[in-house]
């Protein structure tokens, strides 16, 4: 069996990215270029910071490019091309490819797509799942088209959804899967072995757009399960909250609007009778829609300054029994 050698360019941003090029950085096959987006101001300071993926590359002296664009940009498209690539692989870049990029290396580009294609095809695929309530989820590695994860898929693995999985959970876990398919689809078409192209369902397709901050509103009306499953998809980012029209000063309500942070709750079995929205008592039982209720286990109250427990906050009169908070 033949141990061919691949030019690979990596192409990729954030942590997702880092384990697959570090996998192919350390195989028998080379990296001899990384695209990843360009330095941005990040956190109170805006101090310009390298991507994740940047920072690898660096770290191990490849050659470096972080265009804003390669659509309709004919010299990055030249000198892409001109890299003579055997194969590029594409995860969590966040750029659209040409069609001239994606026909120069050899064997195409492969995309590492967090999801079970075509099921959530484009750019929350690990928060929707969570949110949409699925069982399961993956990792498809996909022969990209000009499409939007449209193209064939080479391999997939699944994972399941449990209760206590977490946005943050299933993005390491299926990173860390990604990287270890990405290698082995790889070195099988390195060795002349190239996996079965499965065409895609389109009609069997859903999509995961751009998550917004308006999307982690809490809407109470909504069952606890519902509530549950968007904090559990949208921490860190965007994040899950709510307001109250409680003023912590006057220790009662008032006209001004206070924003919570939901960080961690879990569905409770007990029955209420209350409307939505509503705290009921002090181990941190909210009432939701459908006769249901959440328990809240950690809170940001806006003017904290960190994160803490519902005990916490109604200690410091962040909080206070039978505060109701805003239904949409």
């Amino acid at each position: 069996m033949t141990q061919q050698s691949f030019k690979i360019v990596f192409m990729g941003t954030p942590d997702f990215a880092v384990p697959a090029l570090e996998k192919l950085i350390d195989s028998r096959h080379k990296v001899i270029c990384v695209y990843t987006q360009p330095p941005r101001p990040k956190g109170r300071g805006h101090k310009v910071i390298p991507s994740p993926v940047h920072q690898i590359a660096d770290d191990h002296g490849i050659e470096l490019r972080t265009p804003k664009k390669l659509k309709k940009n004919k010299s990055e498209i030249e000198n892409f091309i001109k890299l003579g690539a055997d194969i590029a692989v594409f995860t969590a870049y966040g750029l659209i490819l040409p069609k001239e990029v994606l026909n120069a290396p050899l064997y195409g580009c492969l995309n590492v797509h967090a999801s079970l294609l075509p099921r959530w095809r484009g750019a929350s695929p690990i928060q929707q799942a969570i949110w949409a309530g699925d069982e399961k989820t993956g990792i498809s590695i996909m022969q990209m088209d000009e499409g939007l994860d449209t193209g064939p898929v080479l391999k997939k693995q699944a994972v399941p959804i449990r209760p206590q999985t977490t946005a943050e959970s299933l993005h390491d876990e299926l990173s860390a899967i990604g990287a270890a398919m990405i290698h082995r689809t790889i070195d099988f078409i390195a060795e002349g072995e190239p996996p079965d192209h499965e065409m895609q369902d389109d009609d069997q397709a859903t999509y995961a757009p751009l998550l917004t901050k308006e999307d982690g509103r809490i809407d109470w009306t909504q069952p606890a399960e519902t509530i549950d499953r968007q904090i559990r998809a949208l921490n860190p980012w965007p994040g899950v909250w709510t307001y109250s029209r409680y003023d912590r000063e006057k220790g009662q309500h008032t006209d001004k609007q206070t924003k919570y942070k939901i960080i961690e709750a879990v569905p409770s079995t007990d029955r209420f009778g209350h409307p939505p929205g509503r705290l009921i008592d002090k181990a941190g039982h909210v009432s939701c829609g459908q006769d249901t209720a959440i328990k809240i286990t950690k809170l940001h109250p806006e003017g904290a300054i960190k994160p803490m427990d519902i005990i916490s906050a109604l200690n410091g009169k962040y909080l206070e029994l039978n505060q109701t908070f805003e239904i949409i």
